[in-house]
């Protein structure tokens, strides 16, 4: 992918992703010929594939080739050739970003918790190292014990 998805809401409510990807074709003594591909996702493909696809993936796109038309405001016609994506497969993995970060922030919030900021995050001028970690909901309160050997 050449760069990161834009997610739209249309006025009609839907849904739409843009982003483009590159394919290279190989035409020998080691030279290759990049083709530059305008990529259309609808509803919930688009939401996903605005949420977890990001600039530099390997993606495997299926579906059909479109071209629109148009005339611009001072009469050019332009028109646009563009996949309108049926099924997109990610085959480098995940995006850099922590998706496990973002899933245990939204279970916090869900508990009612504040969540933990990224490492290095706390205020240097905390004397108090040894904070009461903070208890979900429904949660019993901690009960003091001294064990005796």
């Amino acid at each position: 992918m050449r760069r990161d998805p834009e997610l739209r809401v249309l006025a009609s409510g839907k849904n739409v992703t843009t982003f483009s990807v590159a394919t290279n074709e190989y035409v020998g003594n080691g030279k290759e010929k990049a083709e530059f591909h305008s990529i259309v996702a609808w509803d919930r493909l688009a939401d996903i594939c605005a949420s977890y696809l990001g600039k530099g993936m390997t993606v495997a796109i299926e579906g059909r080739i479109q071209t629109r038309q148009w005339d611009d405001d001072r009469g050019a016609h332009h028109w646009k050739t563009e996949i309108v994506a049926a099924a997109v497969e990610m085959l480098s993995g995940r995006r850099k970003k922590d998706y496990a970060a973002d899933a245990l922030a939204v279970q916090a919030n869900a508990l009612g918790v504040e969540p933990a900021g990224p490492a290095g995050d706390a205020d240097e001028d905390d004397e108090d190292d040894e904070a009461e970690p903070s208890l979900a909901p429904g949660d019993p309160e901690p009960v003091e014990a001294v064990l005796a050997a």
